[in-house]
């Protein structure tokens, strides 16, 4: 039986990215070694590194003034390079879910951080709209797609402020204007690669504005004129990231995944609110394209536990929702196909015929 992948992440890679990873394995580049054990420093790999930072700039149009860079620590370590970095006296903070609450807390560690709006009381179910950021806010930090609760920014917000972005479950699923933002960040284990390495585009005048001495591996500049080479970069993870964005370019580049996107969401929201069933968890407005949370509805509540039996014996895999919160959640990223939404959304037509 054909398995539909619905997790949150690690997640489903592409078959291009799977198929070329597992070959590297085996052989690298013709050099008769294996991906998982070749110098990072050889020329083979260094070319690797090259072009998928060349590939990054190319899909999301990154203007001069920037670097990309490829990280360890996940985007959890983010959220205190960022402040290190950035942060001299306030950060202005959007509370959206666990993840930017996260952040946050991180944040706090370097300075005053005003928390400019947050949807918790709702239990993050929403996007806060019409805040206001404080003019000596020395960063604005929004978290564009929040897994857990299945809201989304799918836009790049206007600020005087320097903007900062966790992008890691929505990164290169639409176009973003790169020149609003002083750092973009994403842990790879959604839309880029195994989980391993974070990848981060930095504007490099936003950097050398603090006083405070960082730590040399905590610096984005460190890893900038290393050319994330500064010490042993996850290797495996940036190669299987260069195989996704090939993949990407071979699609039609961000535009096209963003069309591809829309499309899956919109089969299965039109069917969460069909379904007598189901109802979603996110207000409309906010709907997430990359996860999409839903629950049984009231009078239904019961029959939850069978569902998840029912899906799972279909070929679904990772569709129970994040444990803070219950229900379901089928993560539709870059490389999920539509053929899977599909298959997701007969099986519940198919419930609701047996109830």
């Amino acid at each position: 039986m054909k398995k539909h992948n619905f997790s949150a992440g690690p997640s489903i890679l592409s078959e291009y990215t799977i198929r070329n990873a597992a070959a590297a394995v085996e052989n690298f580049a013709g050099t008769g070694l294996s991906i998982l054990e070749v110098s990072h420093r050889g020329k083979e790999f260094v070319a690797v590194c090259e072009e998928a930072r060349a590939l990054v700039k190319e899909l999301l149009d990154v203007p001069a003034g920037y670097e990309v860079v490829f990280l360890g620590g996940g985007a959890s370590l983010q959220f205190c390079m960022v402040p290190y970095n950035l942060l001299k006296k306030k950060a202005a903070y959007l509370d959206t879910g666990t993840w930017a609450s996260n952040a946050i807390k991180e944040a706090k560690l370097f300075g005053e951080v005003d928390v400019v709006a947050s949807s918790k009381e709702a239990n993050y179910s929403f996007i806060p709209k019409d805040y206001v950021i404080p003019e000596d806010a020395d960063y604005f930090h929004f978290t564009s797609n929040n897994t857990i609760f299945g809201t989304e920014m799918r836009y790049d917000p206007d600020v005087k402020a320097r903007l900062v972005s966790d992008m890691s479950s929505d990164i290169f699923s639409r176009p973003v204007d790169v020149s609003k933002y002083d750092i973009i960040y994403a842990g790879a284990q959604k839309n880029l690669a195994p989980a391993g390495v974070t990848l981060a585009i930095v504007r490099e005048d936003a950097l050398g504005q603090v006083e405070r001495p960082i730590p040399t591996m905590l610096n984005y500049s460190t890893h900038i004129k290393k050319e994330s080479m500064f010490n042993t970069p996850p290797v495996f993870p940036i190669f299987a990231a260069l195989q996704t964005l090939q993949w990407y370019k071979e699609q039609g580049g961000v535009a096209a995944m963003e069309k591809k996107n829309i499309e899956k969401a919109s089969v299965l929201y039109d069917e969460i609110d069909r379904n007598r069933l189901f109802k979603g968890t996110a207000a409309v407005e906010d709907r997430s394209i990359m996860n999409v949370c839903f629950v049984m509805n009231d009078e239904y509540k019961e029959l939850e536990a069978e569902f998840s039996a029912f899906a799972t014996a279909a070929g679904m895999v990772g569709i129970k929702g994040h444990r803070s919160v219950g229900g379901f959640r089928a993560s539709i990223y870059n490389a999920m196909p539509k053929s899977s939404v599909e298959a997701l959304v007969a099986a519940m037509k198919e419930f609701e015929k047996q109830h």
